[in-house]
């Protein structure tokens, strides 16, 4: 049986095709895409997401209901988060989507997402305790648990777009933008400040991680099978954060062109919320992961079945 798993984010929409085995049920990823409309651009709560990012976004589900069909799929899940949540015009989407692919669309809760967002994460990592971390466009999410219970999870407005956004105003960002966009960032988290009990491993899903890993690797372009699993270090988070924010948007393109590809002008706050968690847990290390919300949304529908 094949399943087909849509993540469709602030910033990102991405795809699983994912085949199931009838004897054990383990799930062996067939395809994955992403692409990035940023579908949440300029978007305020309550507010429309532009008409542009709709196009944009019907043209990566276009392309992904094609996909979907030469996979033949038997089922196909969509869910979408922190930009369709904050959305006034989500409905119209949702009905748009439905009557020209025929993909039903389930806009999800944040707590709803993060619940997901570990599922995913934790299913290719062996540990006793996690900390999942997903840095998304609109939201970050932060779950801590273990294989069977989740014991705390919050979902955080604000993400790498959202962030940007609101701090960001020059390219490379001034000195005061970054000092004020790093206050931003820990005071939205403090709370987690030594939260958890010792002995938890941090998974980090989500472009901003798997982008760093990448860097870090000297990856041309992305790797699953070298990414999967792939230690980022505090330090070396820092040293990469501080290498961005010297950087134009154009310049992290040029050096990353297909990691970064539209992620070049947000990938430092991401690296920015990254290394502020890392300090906060506290965590010298993490484990990264591309096993985020579509990878959950398949295993809830597995055990549902």
């Amino acid at each position: 049986m094949n399943i087909a798993s849509i993540d469709i984010g602030t910033n990102t929409i991405l795809l699983l095709i994912a085949n199931i085995s009838r004897t054990d049920g383990k799930i062996k990823p067939l395809v994955n895409e992403y692409r990035m409309p940023r579908i949440g651009r300029g978007l305020q709560p309550g507010g429309p997401i532009s008409e542009n990012s709709v196009k944009a976004m019907l043209d990566v589900m276009e392309e992904y209901s094609s996909i979907i069909k030469s996979g033949k799929c038997s089922h196909v899940i969509a869910r979408a988060t922190s930009a369709m949540r904050l959305a006034s015009n989500s409905s119209y989407i949702i009905s748009l989507v439905k009557e020209k692919f025929g993909i039903d669309i389930r806009v999800i809760s944040g707590e709803e997402e993060a619940r997901l967002s570990f599922l995913g994460a934790v299913s290719g990592v062996d540990s006793e305790k996690y900390v999942v971390i997903d840095i998304g466009g609109g939201s970050t999410e932060v779950i801590y648990g273990d294989r069977k219970n989740i014991s705390f999870s919050k979902s955080f407005l604000g993400g790498v777009v959202s962030f940007t956004e609101k701090f960001i105003r020059h390219d490379p960002p001034l000195d005061a933008e970054i000092e004020e966009l790093d206050k931003a960032i820990e005071e939205k988290f403090f709370e987690l400040k030594d939260k958890f009990p010792p002995g938890f491993s941090i998974v980090a899903v989500a472009g901003t991680p798997t982008s760093l890993s990448c860097v870090k690797q000297g990856l041309r372009h992305y790797d699953e099978s070298l990414v999967e699993n792939s230690i980022l270090t505090l330090e070396d988070v820092t040293r990469m954060a501080a290498e961005f924010s010297k950087l134009k948007a154009s310049e992290i393109l040029r050096l990353y062109p297909e990691i970064m590809k539209g992620r070049e002008d947000v990938i430092f706050s991401g690296t920015l919320i990254l290394k502020n968690l890392m300090k906060l847990l506290p965590s010298k290390s993490l484990i990264v992961s591309g096993r985020g919300i579509r990878y959950g949304a398949v295993i809830d529908f597995l055990e549902k079945l």
